[in-house]
């Protein structure tokens, strides 16, 4: 690998991109979503109640060719029902040409506390270990064929395969006279 150091007009055109793609989508309202974040898990740390927080933006391509940017992570301030803390789950949803794959970060529950419940258009992830609770209903990109669905819960990690609904070829043969 050669490494070669750059200009400083080459750091000054990437950042000119960064500018002007999220000032055409948002980035002046993420901004201020992650700023009341931070300003609440400050006021939460003065007062002595701190806990785990994880949130991000994910930004990706999608298959029109404009970006999606989608918020992920839990609320600064989970629910706490039944001496169980309820939380979203982290999910990414990866689509490719044949299948749609979920992937969900669920640290502190057993693959035998998790229930999944899939329809043409949405998978609904449910878990209550001992110490927590998770919630999240994630609507698909595409139709899927639920019947397809494969799951794997590994390290905290579930990822669930769903093949895509192919169209049925509505159409009748006709016959040449």
């Amino acid at each position: 690998m050669v490494w070669r150091r750059r200009r400083r007009r080459d750091w000054d055109e990437e950042w000119d991109i960064f500018d002007e793609f999220f000032g055409r989508f948002g980035i002046d309202d993420i901004f201020e979503r992650m700023m009341r974040d931070i300003e609440d898990i400050f006021r939460r740390a003065e007062t002595g109640e701190i806990k785990p927080i994880v949130r991000g933006f994910s930004i990706r391509i999608g298959p029109d060719g404009k970006p999606e940017i989608r918020e992920f992570g839990t609320k600064p301030e989970p629910t706490i029902r039944e001496g169980i803390e309820e939380r979203k789950p982290l999910v990414d949803v990866i689509e490719t040409d044949n299948e749609v794959q979920v992937i969900a970060e669920m640290p502190g529950v057993s693959k035998e506390d998790i229930e999944l419940n899939a329809t043409e258009t949405s998978l609904e992830i449910r878990a209550e270990g001992e110490s927590r609770k998770y919630y999240e209903t994630v609507e698909l990109p595409t139709e899927v064929e639920p019947d397809s669905a494969k799951a794997r819960y590994n390290n905290g990690v579930l990822e669930v395969v769903l093949k895509k609904k192919t169209p049925k070829k509505s159409g009748k043969k006709i016959k040449i006279d």
